[in-house]
């Protein structure tokens, strides 16, 4: 028989169960507090999958790559943006429940799929992945990695426990594949909780003042709507996302505008993207010599990740020994390396000497339209003088570079807005619910967002020192608008 004392003690008191209903918190710049309650069967789960070591290598992944040597404070990681999609998943999730109820299965799919659905990024993000298609590197795509470690290892066993199979229907759903309901809204739409914080995450740390969107307003007049799939006038069937409502218009102007400010000022950056070039001819020939037994030109030891990756590039685990902080600590290495390429771009890289930057989109277009007036037919003629210029400048670096090209040429184009074309054209759209019902595409109420046009940029880079470079782009460019003209 227990006396009184122990009694009271087996009694749960306050301070216990708070105790037992603790919460795991992040402390978030762009969130606040992002809690991961313990009495939440999924988020006990996503908490463990956390500390994983796939989930916990995003910590050494930047999300913006190489924009801190143009923005300081874009430092932020793969793993800060991961745990506040999930944050904004949660958000997102009201608005399903709001107009379907509760389907928990799906609803923990879902949230699972969108704090989990950035596991595979390589260091360096997508100039990893170029260096990829360079290659035919599998493992250097991050949508594969990120499939074969949800579905496989240590990440896979936790999320399983929630059920056999679990796993897979993420998987399937940051694939947008299998089974498809309104859930998958939440981590594939154009309003899905990963764009929703990368805007705003990377808005924040870089300290740009453009892209600013009016997150709770747009929140709070989501909707949700069947839209029809299929292509022309053949009807597939149809699906539900989210739609916005009528007094949304201007925030979704703004949403629209932000995303699109977001590439010419931090992600097409030209000091960005040179030192993107840098980065991909680094590792590329680092991955040839390799393969070709000459290792000990790059300067690396033979135990060293970038070198067993470069000998085994379909070896998972190895795979996930890249990450940023790899690179960065390499490159004093590689700087003095017998390879010419890899001794000079590893110190540029780590000193930030970049290349030069000459815009040949920008003084074509000087040239063909000085008053910018954008017409369809000044922006035809650049385009096919700006393809003439890519090629000319192609074929002088390969003529006359040796070890190292004496030119890089980077071209892009982003569109601000899709148009409702091919089978997944309405679901590609933001839909504006009328005061009558109806739902039309945000260009027909929006003449802002109707008069918005590509943003394609052409650039060539060469050494600062190299004047006969220099010289040959200029000479190429005027050669090139002369015969345009």
């Amino acid at each position: 028989m227990l006396d009184l004392a122990t009694s009271r003690q087996s009694e749960p008191n306050e301070s216990r169960i708070a105790f037992m209903m603790a919460q795991q918190r992040i402390r978030d710049p762009l969130h606040d507090l992002i809690e991961f309650k313990d009495n939440d069967e999924l988020e006990r789960t996503l908490w463990r999958v956390i500390q994983t070591q796939p989930f916990q290598r995003l910590r050494r992944v930047k999300q913006l790559g190489f924009s801190d040597l143009v923005y300081p404070g874009a430092c932020h990681s793969r793993f800060a943006h991961s745990v506040g999609v999930f944050h904004t998943a949660r958000q997102l999730m009201d608005v399903v429940r709001s107009s379907h109820g509760r389907l928990e299965s799906r609803e923990r799919i879902a949230l699972a799929a969108a704090l989990i659905h950035d596991l595979g990024h390589g260091p360096f993000s997508h100039a990893f992945e170029t260096v990829g298609k360079r290659l035919g590197l599998k493992l250097a795509d991050h949508e594969h990695v990120s499939d074969l470690l949800i579905k496989n290892g240590e990440v896979a066993e936790i999320l399983n426990t929630m059920g056999s199979g679990f796993a897979v229907d993420v998987a399937d759903m940051v694939k947008k594949e299998g089974r498809i309901t309104v859930h998958n809204a939440v981590v594939s739409s154009q309003f899905d909780a990963d764009r929703l914080d990368y805007m705003r995450r990377d808005r924040l740390m870089t300290g740009t003042h453009h892209a600013a969107i009016d997150f709770k307003w747009l929140v709070a007049n989501l909707e949700i709507a069947a839209l029809p799939t299929g292509v022309d006038e053949q009807r597939t069937g149809s699906v539900e996302t989210f739609v916005i409502g009528p007094k949304a218009v201007h925030a979704a102007e703004a949403y629209v505008l932000g995303l699109f400010q977001l590439y010419p000022t931090v992600y097409f950056h030209k000091a960005t993207r040179g030192a993107e070039k840098l980065f991909t001819e680094l590792l590329v020939r680092i991955v040839q010599l390799v393969r070709d037994g000459s290792s000990a030109q790059t300067g690396l030891p033979d135990r060293h990740p970038l070198v067993r990756f470069a000998q085994d590039p379909e070896n998972l685990e190895i795979v996930l020994r890249l990450d940023d902080s790899i690179i960065w600590g390499a490159l004093s290495l590689m700087n003095d390396a017998d390879d010419r390429l890899i001794g000079q771009f590893a110190s540029r890289l780590r000193d930030r000497v970049l290349f030069k930057c000459i815009d040949v989109r920008a003084r074509i277009r000087h040239e063909f339209d000085p008053n910018v007036t954008d017409t369809p037919e000044h922006t035809a003629k650049i385009d096919a003088c700006c393809a003439r210029v890519n090629v000319n400048l192609t074929e002088w670096s390969k003529a006359h570079s040796q070890d190292i090209p004496r030119v890089f040429v980077d071209e892009a184009k982003r569109s601000p807005y899709k148009d409702a074309v091919g089978s997944r054209g309405p679901i590609e759209t933001i839909n504006v619910r009328t005061d009558g019902g109806s739902l039309v595409d945000l260009k027909q109420r929006s003449r802002v967002v109707a008069s918005l046009t590509d943003f394609t940029l052409l650039r060539a880079y060469h050494d600062r020192g190299d004047g006969e470079a220099s010289k040959a782009i200029n000479d190429i460019i005027d050669e090139e608008v002369q015969r345009c003209r």
